[in-house]
């Protein structure tokens, strides 16, 4: 079994399994803040995300490279807007999505899924069936980590139906390590939805 699951990592470099590990013991940290809508979600984020920018543009996914470079650059924005007050309490606090966000929303998946597209035609990507699928994983991410950054519950039915997909996509890729991350994630954004219901009521 063991073999099974980890046999692909027999050809990498040590310091890259390090550093996906290291990247996920920060993501599944974020997460975990996250779900505490704790504010250092957003750092330790950046520190996962900035890593994988850099592992998936070494391994070729430019796909995956393009997600996690995204969750940089909103990471900043999230962290931006957590720390503005008024009257000494979040300008943004926990709320369910308006109308208008719904169009938002709608417009920034396709936007992304049709950049996606754009992008893998490009660099000649859509030579297998996981190129389709992380075209849709992208534009459901995309906007489940705009919907983080507003502090919209809404976000957390994203996350888990993005981990759920990206549980097997992964480990079909080869990559273990991170397959497990997201089947983690999944559990914790199930709980994460949970305790900013509970919040929001």
């Amino acid at each position: 079994m063991i073999e099974f699951l980890f046999s692909q990592y027999s050809d990498y470099e040590t310091i890259d399994i390090v550093l996906e590990i290291t990247a996920i013991l920060f993501g599944l940290a974020s997460v975990l803040f996250a779900k505490n809508n704790n504010i250092l979600v957003f750092p330790t984020g950046i520190i996962s995300t900035i890593i994988f920018v850099y592992l998936l543009n070494k391994w070729g996914l430019v796909g995956d490279m393009l997600i996690n470079g995204y969750y940089t650059t909103m990471s900043i924005y999230g962290w931006y807007i957590w720390t503005r007050k008024t009257e000494n309490k979040p300008e943004f606090p926990i709320s369910q999505m308006e109308v208008k966000e719904y169009y938002q929303g709608f417009a920034i998946f396709i936007f992304t899924m049709l950049f996606v597209v754009i992008v893998y035609k490009y660099f000649d990507k859509f030579t297998s069936w996981t190129a389709y699928v992380d075209t849709f994983t992208t534009g459901v991410f995309f906007v489940g980590m705009w919907l983080m950054a507003k502090r919209k519950i809404e976000n957390w039915l994203l996350w888990i139906i993005g981990d759920i997909v990206s549980v097997p996509l992964y480990f079909h890729k080869g990559y273990t390590f991170t397959s497990i991350q997201y089947a983690i994630f999944t559990i914790i954004a199930i709980y994460g939805y949970l305790e900013w219901k509970k919040n929001l009521e």
